[in-house]
């Protein structure tokens, strides 16, 4: 009893155990607390089913594997971020739309079956996230790319096709951008990481439309879509950059026919 009597006053000096600052995971990953002090830091964080992320619920390919990241209706948004709990590399994309919609569409690559998320990031600050648990087999981001085996890769190295067309009345222009590119993650014996790393897109004026960071856990031959606010008849300047220090760069003419019919597509 003197001994617990003892231990009181030491005990009421100890601060309480701080609770985490982050929502309870619905998903139960064991790297979500993890991941969310490195993505969210001390911004308030919550998960809010306006927040669309499509994407196949089984990998059929574990090499490119495409999702959507979609937060139109949801206000004012300053960055979305695409991220597979159990990657090795676990962040593919972090997208700012600057004057674009908050939508971004890619593939990535699953390494086994993790929670894929898409979080975006609301001009107050406020993080709203979205995901769910994919299956699919090992090796996604510790294989060698198909370029690699087939040994054409240098030979098509930076190579960029990119269409634009018009979405009816909205005021923007759906862009889907392509790379010929490895983007090789470092985990494949005696092949450095070498991926392109960020991509602009800007407006004929330099305006800039939105920017993005880039990961190796993005597919080899990255292919990208957007919605930059753009009119008919406009020129997108797309600029990328590898980790290498190579840049590549292309315009993109905004086509004048309507496409109010297409819808944006991973």
């Amino acid at each position: 009893m003197q001994l617990l009597i003892a231990m009181l006053p030491l005990a009421m000096a100890m601060p309480a155990l701080a609770r985490s600052p982050y929502p309870d995971d619905p998903l139960q990953s064991p790297m979500w607390t993890a991941h969310a002090r490195l993505i969210f830091g001390d911004d308030p964080v919550r998960f809010d089913p306006r927040i669309q992320l499509l994407y196949p619920q089984v990998a059929e390919n574990q090499r490119s594997f495409p999702v959507a990241l979609d937060a139109r209706g949801v206000g004012p948004v300053k960055r979305m971020v695409i991220f597979a709990d159990l990657n090795p590399i676990p962040i593919a994309i972090d997208y700012r739309p600057d004057l674009a919609e908050p939508y971004i569409a890619t593939r990535i690559k699953l390494d086994q079956r993790t929670p894929v998320r898409g979080a975006v990031q609301l001009a107050s600050g406020q993080w709203l996230v979205a995901g769910g648990w994919v299956d699919a087999a090992g090796g996604g981001c510790s294989a060698p790319p198909v370029g690699r085996i087939t040994g054409d890769w240098a030979a098509h190295l930076g190579e960029m096709r990119g269409e634009a067309w018009p979405m009816g009345t909205q005021g923007s222009s759906r862009l889907r951008i392509t790379f010929r590119h490895p983007m090789d993650t470092g985990l494949v014996a005696n092949i450095p990481t070498y991926a392109i790393e960020e991509m602009t897109v800007r407006s004929d004026s330099g305006t800039m439309l939105g920017q993005m960071a880039l990961f190796a856990s993005v597919s080899e031959d990255p292919a990208i879509t957007l919605i930059p606010r753009v009119a008919p008849g406009a020129i997108l300047s797309i600029v990328a950059r590898d980790t290498n220090g190579r840049t590549y760069a292309a315009k993109v003419p905004v086509a004048r026919q309507s496409a109010s019919v297409l819808a944006p597509q991973p």
